[in-house]
């Protein structure tokens, strides 16, 4: 096993914690692992598994990330692939310089955005990653979807024994093209999630579909091509935009847990509709997807998650 280290400068202000749990959403996620201190992710590197180990050295004003890569590789090859993925990961290469100033002259955000200063908009490493979170997570509870992609990596996803013992990372494609839909309904999945998941892991394994090319397309185009795919809708296909992009004019307005974080962030006596949370956003419409990220946060700090 071979180690190698760097140094990251994130732009300012930055927070790993607040960006990590934003990441994970909740404490018994497996694959982002956090132990108030240090994050750590099992990634694929030219096939093999690799250790990336995070801490913030620095303050949230002059923030530095002490990165360790551990695996059997090239470690030196390994650490040039994780840096890009870890930006996409963290999103420490993000200016949030226009998203501050509109906050700041904002009654409603200001409090908000003083409050998680140091949060930066995170992304998962990959679109399918993006996706099988839409599906796993689609009508249960949050928890319960952690729940399904945690027993998805470790019966599916490649593993290593890392600097806190064994871990998986998140299942690629082929490990799950070709599998029996019972398999993953022994897991908890439904009988169309079971399907939606392999039926896409085996879409991008064979080359029919490539999802590298999806991310070229607008917003309208590429929900429209994603709702094709069986299991994916309007909500789960605004997540991936999101989430799996990084669009942050996006709110997954379907997500019924953050039309409730909105509705009582504004203090709203009505439920609001999909049409109700698109008007309510429409001051912050460039930064819609910071407000979602912010109000989970928000959530995530009452529930005694965040600091």
């Amino acid at each position: 096993m071979h180690s190698a280290s760097l140094s990251i400068e994130p732009l300012p202000p930055f927070r790993l914690d607040l960006t990590v749990w934003a990441l994970r959403r909740r404490a018994n996620n497996c694959t982002d692992r956090w132990d108030e201190r240090v994050y750590r992710r099992i990634l694929i590197v030219d096939g093999d598994t690799v250790e990336i180990a995070v801490e913030q050295a620095g303050h949230t004003q002059t923030p530095q990330l002490d990165l360790t890569v551990t695996g059997s590789c090239d470690v030196s090859r390994a650490r040039a692939v994780v840096t890009p993925a870890l930006e996409r990961l963290l999103g420490f290469g993000i200016n949030l310089g226009n998203f501050f100033q509109i906050a700041a002259d904002d009654s409603a955000l200001a409090p908000l955005a003083q409050r998680f200063s140091g949060f930066n908009p995170l992304r998962f490493p990959t679109l399918f990653e993006a996706l099988v979170n839409g599906i796993a997570c689609q009508q249960v509870t949050l928890t319960l979807g952690i729940l399904l992609l945690n027993r998805l990596a470790e019966n599916f996803g490649p593993s290593m024994m890392g600097s806190a013992g064994r871990a998986h990372a998140f299942p690629q494609p082929e490990n799950l093209a070709g599998q029996d839909p019972a398999n993953l309904r022994k897991l908890g999945f439904s009988r169309q999630k079971a399907q939606a998941i392999i039926e896409l892991a085996d879409a991008i394994a064979d080359g029919r579909l490539e999802l590298g090319r999806l991310e070229t397309l607008k917003d309208e185009e590429l929900v429209g091509r994603l709702r094709q795919l069986r299991g994916i809708g309007r909500w789960t296909a605004e997540y991936v935009l999101l989430r799996g992009l990084g669009r942050l004019h996006v709110f997954p307005g379907d997500d019924v847990g953050a039309r409730g974080n909105l509705r009582r962030w504004l203090d709203l006596a009505e439920p609001l509709d999909y049409a109700g949370v698109q008007r309510a956003l429409d001051r912050w419409r460039p930064y819609a997807g910071l407000v979602y990220f912010h109000l989970l946060l928000k959530r995530l700090a009452e529930s005694g998650y965040v600091q």
